[in-house]
């Protein structure tokens, strides 16, 4: 049923993430899928803050966050797994990931919802709403 899972963490929150993790692995082994692993990493927002810490700042974020979730994904998970890194909005870019690798499913994390939640949405909420993939919300 689910030949490709993504699995979306956010490395800044290593127990959601690890228990995201351990369910995307268990799935995936049962369904004996294909799994991708995805951090993004939130883009600066307006140009000129970009431009405040030069031309290969960006560069130097990305591969620090690729190391980090190769690492993170060696030490969590005990099936293979490909890693991937994104920069922009979060659920915007899980959401067009998702589509460029035609996951089947999506596995993302969710804190507890507190009230600012409830106003503007968190990005779990976004993804189950906007994406056409089966969505794994794990709490």
């Amino acid at each position: 049923m689910f030949k490709t899972i993504l699995l979306a963490v956010d490395l800044n929150d290593d127990k959601g993430a690890t228990k995201a993790a351990k369910a995307a692995e268990r799935l995936a082994l049962h369904e004996e899928s294909d799994l991708h692993v995805l951090n993004v990493v939130p883009d600066m927002g307006y140009a000129i803050v970009g431009s405040a810490f030069g031309p290969d700042y960006d560069k130097k974020i990305r591969a620090e966050a690729a190391a980090s979730l190769e690492d993170w994904v060696g030490k969590t998970l005990d099936i293979s797994a490909e890693t991937h890194v994104a920069t922009g909005t979060i659920y915007d870019q899980i959401i067009r990931f998702a589509n460029s690798i035609d996951a089947d499913a999506i596995v993302v994390g969710a804190h507890s919802p507190e009230l600012r939640d409830y106003l503007v949405g968190p990005n779990a909420a976004r993804v189950v709403r906007h994406a056409r993939q089966s969505v794994f919300v794990i709490r």
